[in-house]
């Protein structure tokens, strides 16, 4: 339903008011206005009011309830039926109030989104609809079963006194609101009243026809098989649900109740047929139930109806043996959105969903919109895993072509996860949960592809998941420790300084690296928390060497990592001239490490902090040089003094002879670098062979396994000329 009821218009859009029971009173008010109308009740108007916040307390608790379960609200609709809300008009009118106003007075708790709000309130809706419907059919069986009751009563008077029971059973015919006709036991109409003629669309539509004639393809075949046990007089009767053929093409559908007359020896004589026009109701119900099952944007099924088939397909003790799922993300939509707007972007929904709609090729595929941008498309006992790729390759291609949008040709493409399996072996959130996972792993590929799920890689991304989820507390456990790897002198071999490298120790998945969760802090921010961790760490570390050192002139400096996502934090250079403060660790004594990736191509803005970082006497030392597009000439002015080349310079070199393209280029490295004034440190040296072509070519420091492996800091002392080599 949109817009509100006509009465309820003239209110205006007044803010709801703080005091919630002032609301619900003012939702009551306006839902009474609304309806008043159209009711038969005997209350005044303020009285009606007055019996309706009852009604609207129920579906504001039920609208807010935990979990959500919108069945409460069938006895509001029951209610208002036993109120006398009876006319036609009265059920729209009832549920356009709920649409417009029930959520803008009786707001559900902030945590439930306003789709989710709407959709629950789409279902109130239905659900107060099914009550008054309900309500309503069982007042007029109970106005049938009189009337069946008269007309039992009123021939069985007839025999004892015809003229006056002939009077009777005549007014209740004709004067009945319910359409009544009476058949031979060979199904041929001999009667009808006038409200029967009207639903047929007329009397010469049924008289002198058989019941036979009124065959429809809606109708079960249970149907028929119910009337053949009336008429053998198996059966005193039957009460159902049946469509009729109107006789202008139209449909029929009518709530049917037929008994069968005997006569005063027992005989089967007439059939006796009660109809309630439910033509109107039957349409309601189905548009309601539409609403609450179809995105109201692109008109494809909802999440709502989607997990409904996906619960039908994986039951186990269902037809469905296997299915096929598959996931898709629109790549690039955020970018449409953000640019031309959400207009433009709602526009681009509805080609991607027809698009989709035409790459299903049989009743058993369905496609649903779940989210924002995200589609799925279920397919039940398909063929085989390759019917379910092949319909995920129609998807990719489908969107390949641009899609014209206002003189504008828009290109939009999609990563597709895909779940192929038996059905009853897992749930559907287990089922969804690994399709993202996988669509993802599309995305991480590159896009514009599908990938089909394992269950290898879903346990590495739930892993990852919990990894992420388990950082924030790891910290404040002290799952975290440091080791250091030691930066050794190439002309001499002493241990100059140490490199700090954080360790995790998780309780399940045992010592991680920094590979296997520095990515996930970084993702997630928890990089500047960690990294501010391990710089206080390193730095007790380094002051502990300097008052081992008497003078602390051939203590080891510390070289510290700094994440690119640390070098944007605010607040950087006042931690770290904290830090220094705090432990009374010399600047000189710290480097701070930073990628190339970070740093070359650079804006001043961005160099700012690293200046004066540089500034308070700590070094800056540039790692992984080489690995990308190093601008040489930017080396003269970024606030650097150690360039820290990276251990591929290193794999030509572990053989005699070496690789004589490595040498050259770490010997023009080296002599670049001494000619600024910058030390070099080279990483990965594992033999003697490397760390004899380094000295040779004049790099100063070495680090690597050949020297020692990160440990924890006492080993620094065990360290010695002759251990280095």
């Amino acid at each position: 339903m949109t817009g509100r009821p006509a009465a309820a218009q003239d209110q205006g859009e007044p803010a709801p008011e703080h005091d919630e029971e002032h609301n619900l009173r003012r939702f009551a008010t306006i839902w009474g206005r609304a309806i008043y109308s159209v009711t038969a009740t005997s209350m005044t108007r303020v009285e009606f009011e007055a019996h309706l916040v009852p009604q609207a307390r129920v579906l504001r608790e039920t609208l807010r309830a935990r979990p959500f379960d919108p069945r409460p609200a069938v006895a509001v609709g029951a209610a208002l039926v036993d109120a006398h809300c009876t006319d036609p008009e009265a059920l729209p009118s009832i549920l356009g109030v709920i649409d417009a106003y029930l959520v803008l007075y009786c707001p559900p708790p902030a945590d439930v989104p306003a789709d989710e709000a709407r959709i629950r309130c789409s279902r109130l809706q239905h659900a107060v609809a099914v009550g008054f419907s309900q309500a309503l059919r069982e007042r007029t069986l109970s106005e049938q079963e009189s009337i069946s009751r008269a007309a039992l009563g009123a021939q069985a008077e007839a025999e004892r006194a015809l003229a006056d029971s002939e009077a009777k059973l005549r007014a209740v015919f004709e004067g009945a609101a319910v359409g009544i006709g009476i058949a031979d036991m060979d199904g041929n109409v001999l009667e009808i009243n006038d409200a029967a003629a009207r639903m047929f669309g007329g009397e010469a539509h049924i008289r002198r026809r058989n019941v036979s004639d009124w065959v429809h393809p809606e109708n079960e075949p249970a149907i028929r098989g119910l009337n053949g046990e009336l008429v053998r007089g198996e059966r005193d009767g039957y009460h159902v649900e049946k469509a009729y053929p109107r006789a202008d093409g139209t449909v029929l559908w009518a709530n049917l109740q037929v008994s069968l007359l005997r006569d005063t020896e027992g005989r089967p004589q007439y059939q006796l047929a009660l109809l309630e026009d439910i033509t109107e109701r039957r349409g309601l119900l189905q548009r309601l139930r539409h609403q609450a099952t179809h995105d109201a944007l692109t008109g494809l099924p909802n999440r709502a109806l989607f997990f409904e088939r996906l619960d039908q397909a994986l039951d186990p003790d269902g037809p469905t043996s296997r299915i096929g799922l598959c996931y898709l993300d629109l790549d690039g939509f955020k970018t449409v959105n953000d640019s031309l707007g959400h207009a433009v972007g709602d526009r681009l929904l509805v080609a991607v969903a027809e698009r989709l709609r035409a790459c299903l090729t049989s009743d058993d595929q369905l496609v649903a919109r779940i989210g924002g941008d995200e589609f799925v498309a279920l397919y039940t006992d398909p063929p085989g895993q390759e019917a379910v790729t092949d319909l995920a390759t129609r998807i990719l291609d489908a969107l390949a072509a641009p899609i014209a949008l206002d003189d504008r040709d828009l290109r939009v493409h999609g990563s597709i996860g895909i779940v192929y399996g038996p059905a009853g072996s897992r749930g559907a959130a287990d089922v969804l949960r690994s399709a993202d996972i996988t669509m993802y792993r599309a995305k991480e590929h590159g896009g514009n592809r599908y990938e089909v799920a394992d269950p290898d890689s879903d346990a590495r991304a739930i892993t990852r998941h919990g990894l992420t989820n388990r950082l924030p507390e790891a910290l404040e456990r002290g799952e975290f420790f440091v080791e250091y790897q030691p930066l050794i002198g190439l002309e001499d071999g002493a241990v100059l300084g140490a490199e700090a490298l954080v360790r995790w120790g998780h309780p399940v998945h045992g010592v991680l690296g920094p590979d296997q969760f520095i990515p996930l802090a970084e993702s997630t921010g928890q990089i500047v928390p960690l990294g501010r961790w391990v710089l206080e760490q390193a730095a007790r570390q380094a002051r502990e060497w300097q008052l081992d050192h008497p003078g602390g002139s051939c203590a080891p400096r510390v070289n510290v990592n700094l994440s690119p996502i640390q070098l944007h934090h605010r607040d950087l250079v006042a931690e770290i001239a904290g830090v220094l403060e705090e432990t009374g660790l010399p600047p000189g004594a710290l480097c701070l490490e930073v990628t190339e990736s970070a740093l070359i191509g650079a804006d001043e803005d961005a160099l700012k902090p690293l200046r004066r970082i540089a500034d308070l006497g700590v070094a800056i030392a540039l790692d992984d040089f080489g690995t990308g597009y190093s601008n040489l000439s930017s080396l003269r002015w970024l606030p650097v003094s150690v360039l820290k080349l990276d251990r591929a310079f290193t794999r030509g070199m572990r053989r005699h002879p070496a690789d004589p393209v490595d040498l050259k280029i770490v010997e023009g490295i080296v002599s670049l670098a001494h000619s600024l004034d910058l030390t070099v440190t080279v990483e990965g040296v594992e033999t003697r062979t490397q760390a004899e072509h380094l000295r040779a070519l004049g790099c100063d420091h070495g680090q690597g396994w050949y020297y020692a492996r990160p440990g924890p800091p006492e080993h620094l002392h065990h360290l010695s000329l002759a251990d280095a080599g």
